[in-house]
């Protein structure tokens, strides 16, 4: 395997980041690394955020200027603490394939599963 030299996630494609983004209804969303989704999430969620409503945050001038330097990470936590939003990211998340995991595999593996050994109950 060549070495990781775009930022992306190794082993890409069997593997991805997650974000959630919690609310109502939750959003999700997926990229092939970490590097990529803080620019996913400075790009979908701070970015798009309405100045008015981080004016009175205090924090405005600051997200500004994380985006602009780049600093994803800095910029999306300081919009959770100025939105009250919550943002859950998964960073190296295994994609499972049915390539990796057929109906063969999991039948099998389904039945040498803890739930199938006899064992005394715990108390």
């Amino acid at each position: 395997m060549p070495a990781n030299t775009h930022g992306s996630t190794i082993g890409w494609p069997g593997r991805v980041s997650i974000a959630v983004v919690r609310g109502d209804p939750p959003v999700a969303l997926l990229a092939e690394s970490d590097a990529v989704m803080g620019r996913l999430l400075a790009l979908r969620l701070v970015a798009r955020a309405h100045s008015g409503d981080l004016a009175d945050s205090g924090l405005l001038d600051d997200i500004r200027s994380a985006l602009l330097e780049e600093r994803w990470g800095d910029a999306v936590t300081m919009w959770m603490e100025a939105t009250a939003e919550v943002v859950d990211v998964y960073p190296d998340e295994e994609v499972v394939t049915d390539g990796r995991l057929d109906q063969d595999t999991a039948s099998m593996e389904i039945r040498l599963a803890p739930i199938f050994e006899d064992e005394a109950p715990s108390s």
